[in-house]
């Protein structure tokens, strides 16, 4: 992950580089080190190399995927977002929805959208708002409480994405996006 990219937000590089420099502090290698330890992983597929750092070298899962973001940039994908959006939303009637959604979050100041190998993420200071495909539907997540909106119900605690993200709320049809549903991206925006 290169720190200077524009679709990270100051909070998320400045993780990014806490990551990095606790590697060193606290295990005195650097991250090149490790990607070199890395690309000698007997395993081919993301989760076990995962695995592998964790039972191997006592790794927790934000070391590891960084690790084998150096090591194995091509696999990750975090490069090439649009191939990363693309391959995330290939159903074009949940694209559709995706990219009225976008455009509404987008178009709030200070926006960054990133997307991620299971959801796509809007952040500003941090995650306010996050989609991903679900059983025909796009799933949001929302940084507002479940009682902002009758439509919307509480979060689970296995959604994969930011803990912040206490609503969710499913969109089937681009006319989804409407007028209400701008309103509580916008209240999300404004507590990021």
């Amino acid at each position: 992950m290169d720190l200077n990219d524009a679709r990270l937000t100051e909070r998320q590089k400045k993780w990014f580089a806490s990551v990095r420099e606790g590697l060193v502090r606290e295990t005195g290698k650097t991250l090149e080190d490790w990607a070199k330890i890395a690309r000698k992983c007997p395993e081919t597929k993301t989760s076990a190399r995962v695995k592998w750092l964790k039972d191997t070298y006592g790794l927790g899962v934000n070391r590891a995927a960084t690790i084998l973001d150096a090591a194995f940039p091509e696999t990750i994908g975090w490069d090439d977002p649009v191939a990363m959006l693309d391959a995330l939303w290939k159903d074009q009637d949940l694209r559709a929805i995706y990219d009225k959604l976008a455009a509404a979050a987008m178009a709030l100041g200070g926006t960054v959208g990133g997307a991620r190998k299971t959801f796509s993420a809007f952040s500003r200071k941090v995650q306010y708002a996050a989609a991903r495909p679900h059983k025909g539907a796009l799933r949001l997540g929302l940084a507002v409480p479940p009682s902002a909106d009758k439509r919307l119900e509480a979060a689970k605690p296995n959604e994969g994405w930011s803990d912040r993200l206490k609503s969710i709320v499913t969109l089937t049809k681009p006319s989804d996006v409407d007028a209400g549903l701008k309103k509580l991206i916008k209240q999300a925006w404004e507590g990021a």
